[in-house]
């Protein structure tokens, strides 16, 4: 078997929980006076006081209940519900060992507290999974969300199919009870006639496929270390959709990875009270560049995988 231990990486991942409604034309105003970034606030300095902080961004932190990120939009929570003091990592296994093109693989994943990789690590639910596994070529040009279940062996396995060899990158999106959220990423390469490598390099804000067409907007100029509302038009035969069903608990669920596939953002949508034609999230970007943009979606009982080329300036 191939073993790979890899860190769980410092999460990247923005979950946009604010209320509003699909229209996010207007700047997001989702934010908190005393929330702040690393280093400037630290619980010893509340003493006594309860300290909130962003499931997705520990370092943002309040003594105010009730407040909201200002990175993602998230509510603050309880600080003993973001981070236990523990660091994890990914066991990652194959069978075969060797991935082939066009064959049957069962991939495994085992979540482990390192130091302490024996003990078993509980995984919360999160959008109704305990794992979302993302496969993408390392061109960025597939994409492939899936999940794995929990097995009798004490891990999460998902068979899989790559139809075509080539480099690809596994993320897995996880939140171990009682801790943050974890990312887990390995790349692999995978025997048999290769992919084709697509280069991206222009913006791309359009998707049509099947009679749909999906839109690609954001309230603002896209630039690093800004909140940003993004919004996304759905229609179909020239006509919107209103009537977007659920996928995973949400009406879109939006994953963005930068080209090099080594800055990785799993965004969910806003609160909104319609269901369609525009889905709203807020994001925001930490180094500028190209990054590629899957947008999963439920409509008439399939789900649809749109993707855009955005790039983010400095």
């Amino acid at each position: 078997m191939n073993r790979i231990l890899v860190h769980a990486l410092a999460v990247a991942s923005l979950f946009a929980a604010a209320s509003c409604s699909s229209d996010t034309s207007s700047s997001p105003t989702n934010t908190v006076a005393d929330a702040t970034e690393a280093g400037a606030e630290s619980s010893a300095e509340h003493a006594g006081a309860h300290t909130y902080a962003c499931p997705m961004h520990p370092e943002v932190t309040s003594t105010k209940p009730g407040q909201k990120c200002p990175k993602c939009g998230m509510e603050l929570v309880h600080n003993d519900e973001v981070s236990n003091g523990k660091a994890y990592q990914i066991k990652y296994e194959s069978t075969p060992a060797q991935v082939v093109a066009g064959q049957p693989v069962m991939l495994a994943f085992t979540p482990q507290e390192v130091g302490n990789e024996k003990a078993p690590v509980p995984l919360a639910v999160v959008h109704e999974k305990k794992i979302h596994l993302i496969i993408v070529s390392k061109d960025l040009s597939q994409f492939h969300h899936e999940h794995p279940e929990f097995t009798a062996d004490g891990n999460y396995k998902a068979p899989f199919t790559f139809s075509k060899g080539g480099d690809y990158v596994l993320f897995q999106d996880y939140t171990p009870s009682g801790s943050g959220h974890q990312l887990g990423r390995q790349p692999i390469t995978v025997q048999g006639p290769k992919y084709t490598p697509v280069k991206f390099t222009k913006e791309q804000m359009q998707w049509q496929k099947d009679g749909y067409q999906a839109t690609l907007s954001f309230d603002k100029e896209l630039k690093v270390g800004q909140l940003l509302g993004m919004k996304i038009n759905i229609t179909k035969g020239g006509q919107p959709v209103t009537d977007l069903d659920n996928y995973l608990g949400a009406l879109g669920h939006v994953v963005v990875i930068s080209e090099d596939t080594e800055k990785y953002l799993h965004v969910h949508p806003n609160d909104q009270a319609d269901k369609g034609p525009n889905i709203g999230f807020n994001t925001n970007f930490e180094a500028p560049g190209l990054y590629r943009v899957f947008l999963q979606f439920n409509h008439g009982g399939q789900i649809h995988t749109a993707d855009f080329t955005i790039r983010v300036s400095a």
